[in-house]
C-alpha cells in the first residue's frame, strides 16, 4: 500500500532475520532458564512473533520476516518476552532503531545491546498545541501578559495494558512558581481530541510601559519560563496514572510572535536515571533491510523500461540492459529480484531467461556443471519458482510438512545422536515412510506445476539437449537442478522460507527435515553413483532402500511431464488453493432480525473459490461467501467501532462483513489477497461507504437509507492474477535505483568496451570482470541506460526541491522533533548552498 504524495507514491517495505539472542539474565528461580520469544513492532504495534524457544538464555530463532509497511512509523521495535503461564508475559528488553538509522545497519548482521523497557522508552504519538501571549490592560491602567494555551489534540498515543484513557496536564513552570491544569480525560481512543483553553498569568500587573511588553525586572524571569504539556493514560489500578509522554517549551520564542500554532512529537521525561548498564538485559542479532521506494507515474519510467524489456531480442543477450545490470551488481540476487518481477509483470519473463540460459550453456564446458554456479540465469530461474510457485508447493508439499512438525516421530538415523530408548530400525522405517510419501507427491505432481515454470524447464532442456547431443541425461539434469535442487529440497529443508510453516520448526523437526531434503535431493539427481554422494556412511546405507529403477522412471516421467511444451490443459485443475488463513474478529452480519450485531473471534479462511469463517480450525464453517459474491473490499474508518486495523467485505444487496485484524501488516495482506482474488468479478461496485452504517444512518454521508449507493470512489484495482502482484513502475524504480547506484561500474564497463573495440590483445585486469561479448553492441545499450538514469535522477532530484519548499516544519505531516526530516532538510540546505 502506497503512500500518495503529489505524483508520486512512496512504498515502504522491510525485510529482517531474527537471529539469536544471548547472555539473556537468569530467572529469579530454582531453574534459572527462560521461555522466550520476540516480537516485531512499528512503534508499538505487533506486526509479527517468533516461536517460543524453551528453557535456554540464548535462544535461536532464525526466522525471516518481510512486509510491506502501509504507515508511517518513527521506530522499528523488536522486544523479547519471557512467557509466563499463569501472568501477563514479562518483557526482558527490547531493541528500538529509529526510522532515519536504519541504512546505517542495512542489510549487514549486527548485534544490538537490549533496552530496558519503562514508561519513558515507550513515548510515541504528537499532540497539537496552539500558544497564544497576549497583552492586557485592566480597568486601573496596569498591564499583565496572559498565556492561552489550547491543546487541540494528540495521534497516535501509546495503548498501555490494552487500554488508553489519555488526558493531558498543562503546566506553567519558572524558577519560583508552578501552576498546573488538566483537561478531560477522553475514553477508549489513543487519538483523542480535547480542544480546551487554559489560561495563565505570565508576568506581575505593573505600569503599562510602551518600550517594552515586560517590565525590565520581569524579563529574566519569563525567559526561565517554560510551558510543558505532559500526557497521561487515567488508570483504574493502584500503581497510579501512566505516563505517555511530554512536551517542553521555552516562552521566550513567544517574545518574537505573540501566536504560535505546531504539531510536536512527544518526548520521553528528561531524567536521566538508568538504573543498569545496557549489557545487563544480553543482545540480540538482526539483519534489516529497509527499502523506501518513491515511484512517479509510469510515462516517466517509458525510457529505461523499454530498454530493459527488449533484452530478450538484443544479440547477444549480454548486450541487453538486463544483463548488464547483473554485471554491475555486487550479488546476482540483487539484479534477479527486480527483474524476475519486472518481466513477469509484462509477459516477458520466459523469452528473457531462454535467451540467457541458451548463452550460459554455451559457455558451459562440461554437462555435469551445467547451472551449478550463482550466475543471473540461476537467480532468475529462483526468484520465478519462489514467485509463481508458492501455491504449487503449498498444494504439493504443506499437508505432509505440517505432519511431520506436529506428530514429531522420531527420525534420528546417526547412531551417534540417538536419544536413550530410540531404536535405529524404527526410526529408519518413519524416515523411509517420510521420504517415500512426498517422493510420491512429488512426482505424482506435474500437472500441478505453474504454466510459467514449465515454459521455462522446456527451454532449459532443449538448450542442454542442443549444446551436449551425446549426454542423454543432460536433458533431465538441466531440469532436476532447479526443481529439486533449487525448489523442493530447500522448501522441506526451510519451510518457513516458503511460507510453509509460520516459524522456523523445533530441533528435532529441523533434522528430520534435513534427511528427508537430503534424500529427495539425491533422488532428483539422476546421477550414476548416488550412495557415493553422501560424505555420511548412514546416509549412504539408508539410501539402499531407493536403490531401485522405480524411483528413477518416476523422477524422468516426472520431469518429462513438467518440461514438455503443451502438456496439459491447466485449466482443468479443479483443487482449490489455500490462499491465507488465520483467527481475526468479525461483527455479526444482521442475517437475523433480531438480536445483537456483536464482536466474536473465528477462524478465517480464503481459498480461490471461496472465504469462510468458523469458530476454530477445521471446524465446519459457519458462513461462506463464494468468490462471485465479493463486490467491493475496503477499510473501514475507526470512527465506526473506535476499533483499529478494519476492514469490510461488500456482498450483493448491500450485506456488509466488518472485520478487524491484528494489525496494520495483516489488515493490508487481508483486503490486499481478497481484492486480488475477486478482481474479476462482473458486478464489483465503483464506490463505497468509509464508515459503517449505526442508528439509521451512514456515518460517513449521513444518509438514512441503508440500500443508499456508496459515497466515496472505490480503490484501485489490483491484477487479478492471484499469484503475482506486482507493481510494474516500481520494479523499474527499484532498477533505477540500482544503476544509479552502480554507476561507476557502469561507466567502467564502457571503458571496458572501448578498450576491446581499439586493442585485441590481453585483457586488462579491472575489466576483465565483465562479460562483454559484442564490445559496440554493449556501449549503446550502456548509452542509453545511462541517459535513462540520468534523466530520472534529474526528476527525483526536482521533486526534492519542490517538496522542501512546499513542506512546513511543524505541520502534522512533519512535527517538530522530527529527526529524518530535520536530516532531510539539512541535506537540502547543503545541496542548494553546493548548487549556487
Amino acid at each position: 500500500m502506497a503512500v500518495e504524495e503529489e505524483g508520486l507514491r512512496v512504498f515502504q517495505s522491510v525485510r529482517i532475520k531474527i537471529g539469536e539472542a544471548k547472555n539473556l539474565p537468569t530467572y529469579p528461580g530454582p531453574n534459572k532458564m527462560r521461555d522466550c520469544y520476540c516480537t516485531v513492532n512499528l512503534d508499538q504495534e505487533e506486526v509479527f512473533r517468533t516461536k517460543i524457544v524453551e528453557k535456554s538464555l540464548c535462544p535461536f530463532y532464525g526466522e525471516d520476516f518481510y512486509c510491506e509497511i502501509p504507515r508511517t512509523f518513527r521506530h522499528l521495535s523488536f522486544y523479547i518476552f519471557d512467557r509466563d503461564v499463569f501472568r501477563r508475559d514479562s518483557i526482558i528488553g527490547k531493541v528500538a532503531i529509529q526510522k532515519e538509522d536504519l541504512q546505517k545497519y542495512h542489510n549487514r548482521d549486527t548485534w544490538f545491546q537490549l533496552q530496558h523497557v519503562d514508561a519513558d522508552s515507550e513515548v510515541q504519538g504528537k499532540v497539537h498545541l496552539e500558544l497564544r501571549l497576549s497583552e492586557v490592560i485592566t480597568d486601573t491602567g496596569v498591564v499583565c501578559h496572559k498565556l492561552a494555551t489550547r491543546v487541540l489534540e494528540c495521534q497516535g498515543l501509546p495503548i498501555v495494558n490494552g487500554q488508553c484513557d489519555p488526558y493531558a496536564t498543562v503546566t506553567l513552570a519558572g524558577p519560583s512558581r508552578s501552576e498546573a491544569k488538566k483537561t478531560k480525560v477522553k475514553k477508549k481512543t489513543n487519538n483523542p481530541h480535547f480542544d480546551e483553553v487554559f489560561y495563565f498569568e505570565v508576568t506581575r500587573p505593573s505600569s503599562y510601559n510602551k518600550k517594552s511588553h515586560f517590565d525590565i525586572e520581569d524579563v529574566d524571569e519569563v525567559d526561565k519560563m517554560e510551558i510543558r504539556v505532559d500526557l497521561w493514560n487515567a488508570s483504574n489500578l493502584k500503581f497510579g496514572d501512566e505516563f505517555l509522554g511530554e512536551l517542553r517549551l521555552p516562552l521566550k520564542f513567544l517574545r518574537q510572535s505573540s501566536s504560535y500554532e505546531a504539531w510536536y512529537f512527544l518526548q520521553p521525561r528528561d531524567n536521566g536515571n538508568k538504573s543498569l548498564k545496557p549489557d545487563d538485559l544480553g543482545s540480540l542479532r538482526l539483519n534489516v533491510v529497509y527499502t523506501e521506494d518513491h515511484v512517479f507515474s509510469s510515462d516517466y519510467y517509458s525510457p529505461l523500461r523499454d530498454v530493459l524489456l527488449k533484452s530478450a531480442d538484443v544479440e547477444p543477450v549480454s548486450a541487453s540492459a538486463a544483463h548488464i545490470l547483473g554485471e554491475v551488481c555486487r550479488e546476482k540476487q540483487e539484479a534477479a529480484i527486480p527483474l524476475v518481477r519486472l518481466f513477469l509483470h509484462y509477459g516477458r519473463i520466459v523469452p528473457f531467461i531462454s535467451a540467457i540460459a541458451s548463452a550460459e550453456v554455451k559457455r558451459t564446458q562440461d554437462p555435469n556443471t551445467i547451472f551449478r554456479g550463482n550466475s543471473l540465469t540461476s537467480k532468475c530461474i529462483d526468484e520465478t519458482m519462489k514467485l509463481a510457485g508458492m501455491h504449487y508447493l503449498q498444494v504439493t508439499l504443506k499437508p505432509i510438512i505440517d505432519e511431520i512438525c506436529q506428530v514429531h516421530k522420531p527420525c534420528e538415523i546417526d547412531p551417534v545422536k540417538l536419544k536413550d530408548g530410540e531404536n535405529l530400525e524404527n526410526n529408519r522405517e518413519n524416515l523411509r515412510q517420510y521420504v517415500d510419501r512426498i517422493f510420491t507427491v512429488i512426482t505424482k505432481s506435474g500437472v500441478s506445476c505453474p504454466t510459467v515454470m514449465c515454459d521455462i524447464f522446456f527451454s532449459l532442456r532443449e538448450s542442454a539437449a542442443k549444446r551436449f547431443q551425446g549426454d542423454l541425461d543432460v536433458r533431465y539434469t538441466a531440469v532436476s537442478s532447479f526443481i529439486f535442487l533449487r525448489f523442493f529440497a530447500p522448501a522441506i529443508l526451510s519451510p518457513n522460507l516458503f511460507q510453509l510453516t509460520p516459524h522456523h520448526p523445533d530441533p528435532q523437526t529441523s533434522r528430520t527435515l534435513t534427511l528427508i531434503s537430503k534424500t529427495i535431493q539425491t533422488l532428483g539427481s539422476l546421477s550414476k553413483s548416488k550412495s557415493a554422494n553422501f560424505k555420511e556412511s548412514y546416509m549412504a546405507t539408508f539410501y539402499d532402500y531407493f536403490n531401485e529403477q522405480k524411483y528413477a522412471d518416476a523422477v524422468k516421467n516426472f520431469l518429462d511431464l513438467i518440461s514438455s511444451s503443451g502438456r496439459r490443459d491447466h485449466k482443468s485443475i479443479e483443487q482449490p488453493i489455500l490462499l491465507k488463513e488465520g483467527f481475526m474478529i468479525k461483527r455479526a452480519q444482521g442475517r437475523k432480525r433480531f438480536g445483537m450485531k456483536n464482536f466474536k473471534k473465528r477462524w478465517f479462511r480464503l481459498t480461490n473459490h471461496e472465504f469462510t469463517y468458523q469458530k476454530s480450525k477445521g471446524d465446519h464453517p459457519l458462513c461462506s461467501i463464494p468468490i462471485e459474491n465479493i463486490l467491493a473490499v475496503e477499510r473501514l474508518e475507526e470512527e465506526s467501532f473506535k476499533m483499529k486495523n478494519m476492514f469490510q467485505v461488500i456482498q450483493p444487496e448491500r450485506r456488509v462483513l466488518y472485520i478487524q485484524a491484528n494489525n496494520c501488516v495483516e489488515a493490508k495482506d487481508w483486503i490486499d489477497i481478497l481484492t486480488k482474488v475477486s478482481q474479476c468479478n462482473k458486478k464489483r461496485l465503483t464506490v463505497y461507504h468509509p464508515s459503517a452504517y449505526l442508528n439509521g444512518h451512514w456515518l460517513c454521508c449521513k444518509a438514512t437509507a441503508d440500500n443508499t449507493p456508496g459515497c466515496t470512489p472505490c480503490t484501485g484495482g489490483l491484477p487479478a492474477n492471484i499469484q503475482l502482484d506486482i507493481d510494474g513502475d516500481r520494479e523499474t524504480e527499484r532498477i533505477y535505483s540500482l544503476f544509479n547506484l552502480y554507476m561507476p561500474k557502469l561507466e567502467k564497463m564502457q571503458e571496458a568496451c572501448g578498450s576491446k573495440s581499439v586493442y585485441d590483445g590481453p585483457e586488462e585486469e579491472e575489466y576483465s570482470t565483465f562479460i562483454i561479448d559484442d564490445p559496440k553492441e554493449t556501449y549503446k545499450t550502456l548509452k542509453l541506460i545511462i541517459e535513462g538514469v540520468g534523466t530520472l535522477e534529474q526528476e527525483h532530484a526536482q521533486y526534492k526541491r519542490d517538496k522542501f519548499k512546499k513542506t512546513k516544519y511543524g505541520s502534522q505531516e512533519h512535527p517538530i522533533g522530527d529527526k529524518s526530516f530535520q536530516t532531510y532538510i539539512r541535506q537540502q540546505s547543503e545541496i542548494s548552498a553546493h548548487s549556487i
